[in-house]
């Protein structure tokens, strides 16, 4: 695998597109959607500091390790919030799908669902990965519930590995998807949009 470049990803209730400057003012407003930026154990931009994530992961686009993307509702266009492909080795190939945040008031309604469907669709079908990681912190209950409803398996956790914004040192929980479980998790993500498509009908 060469380099990825940017690219659009289309479900039924999410089109996931290249991250852009132009994004700054929408993502600034979905992020006040729930304040989950005010919650110590994530690295959630604030709305003052969204310009500067902006520009650190389009730096990281342009190193090569990171696609940054922003998650758009197809119904009405809205900006959920963003995620990415990220820490990216091409020679494997292999990746990481994180830093993720969406707008509080969507949870639930399967638009997550939908990326996460059209972000480990590529990875695993496009991209020819053998393997698919998520990384979360080890009090961030709701993220490490969400990662294994995704059929991701814990590989292991390590300890004081990352010292977060307020000073305090994270233990990562590291999750993964490898291929030959990719057509059980398909199909049970597949099943789960649909019942959310079929709720909204």
């Amino acid at each position: 695998m060469t380099k990825i470049e940017p690219l659009v990803l289309r479900g039924p209730l999410v089109t996931l597109e290249p991250l852009r400057h132009e994004h700054h003012d929408e993502l600034s407003e979905a992020v006040r959607d729930g304040e989950v930026y005010k919650l110590w154990y994530t690295a959630v931009p604030t709305p003052q500091l969204m310009r500067v994530e902006i520009d650190r992961r389009l730096a990281l686009q342009e190193a090569g390790s990171m696609l940054p993307f922003v998650a758009r509702r197809n119904a009405d266009s809205l900006v959920l919030g963003m995620t990415t492909y990220m820490d990216i080795d091409p020679t494997l190939p292999r990746l990481e799908i994180g830093s993720t945040w969406n707008r509080a008031s969507v949870s639930g309604t399967g638009t997550n669902v939908d990326s996460k469907l059209l972000l480990l669709t590529h990875a695993f079908e496009v991209l020819g990965c053998p393997a698919v990681e998520f990384r979360t912190h080890w009090m961030n209950m709701a993220s490490r519930a969400a990662i294994e409803r995704l059929g991701a398996k814990l590989d292991g956790v390590l300890r004081a590995h990352r010292r977060m914004a307020d000073g305090s040192l994270r233990d990562t929980c590291v999750y993964s998807i490898i291929a030959s479980e990719w057509p059980q998790v398909r199909s049970a993500l597949q099943y789960r949009l649909k019942r959310h498509l079929e709720s909204a009908t």
